[in-house]
């Protein structure tokens, strides 16, 4: 695992300017009602998995950073992280093909999580921790050079032009994920919204921060190796959607 003595360099304000008027994240956090057994390991097995204390690191200036060492009852070979893990098919799949790694999975939305803790329950997984709430709150907290990945997959395009201030990838947390991306670290970006995925190479292009892994169409046409697919996918493709997966390096 990599060196933790470094403190972040926190967004300041960012996670205010993601969030409507009054507080709360962009977009609903709930859908349906939790069946009673998830409900059960909400209230029970979450709070063993989430990582605890950003709020306290957040407000507490004595509390500079999250410690990735302590994470994990085992030492991890490597931490990645999955922003808006969904129904979490991708996390779970990864957190299962590789036991050696930490996983630090987040999402606003509570259903997805349930999902998450349920699978992780029926499965035994020991290799993930969750954040239920904003990912820039973990970027904040995060010190620097940490992570080996960064995954974002078929976030939430808010595809009309005044929604667009509201998509995640933007100038300020390219510059996150960089900061906490260790020496060629990389992040992966995913999505069948043809005006998000230019959106986001031209964001990447602007930042200056990553190389796009790409020398062919192809490239960015192909699902990362050992792909388990996900719900998204599945729709964007019944929906006649082409999927684009682009992965980007640490410069």
């Amino acid at each position: 695992m990599p060196e933790t003595n470094s403190s972040p360099e926190p967004l300041a304000g960012l996670s205010e300017k993601r969030r409507e008027v009054g507080g709360g994240l962009f977009g609903r956090q709930k859908g349906k009602r939790l069946r009673e057994e998830q409900q059960s390991l909400m209230e029970t097995l979450l709070p063993k998995l989430q990582i605890e204390n950003i709020q306290s690191v957040l407000s507490n200036q004595s509390i500079q950073y999250i410690n990735p060492e302590t994470l994990f009852a085992l030492p991890k070979k490597e931490l990645h992280l999955e922003i808006g893990f969904g129904g979490s098919e991708h996390l779970v799949h990864r957190a299962i093909e590789s036991h050696d790694i930490g996983f630090i999975g987040i999402e606003p939305f509570v259903n997805g999580v349930a999902k998450a803790v349920s699978e992780i329950a029926r499965r035994n997984i020991q290799n993930i921790r969750l954040h239920h709430g904003d990912a820039v709150d973990i970027l904040n907290c995060l010190p620097s050079n940490c992570l080996s990945r960064v995954y974002l997959l078929y976030p939430d395009p808010w595809p009309k032009r005044r929604q667009r201030k509201r998509r995640f990838v933007s100038l300020p947390t390219l510059k996150a994920m960089h900061r906490v991306l260790k020496p060629r670290g990389q992040f992966y970006f995913a999505s069948d919204i043809d005006d998000y995925v230019g959106w986001t190479l031209g964001m990447v292009k602007a930042a200056g921060l990553f190389d796009w892994q790409a020398e062919t169409a192809k490239d960015w046409q192909k699902p990362y190796d050992n792909w388990p697919g996900t719900r998204y996918e599945a729709k964007a493709y019944r929906e006649c959607r082409m999927p684009s997966y682009l992965r980007f390096t640490k410069i």
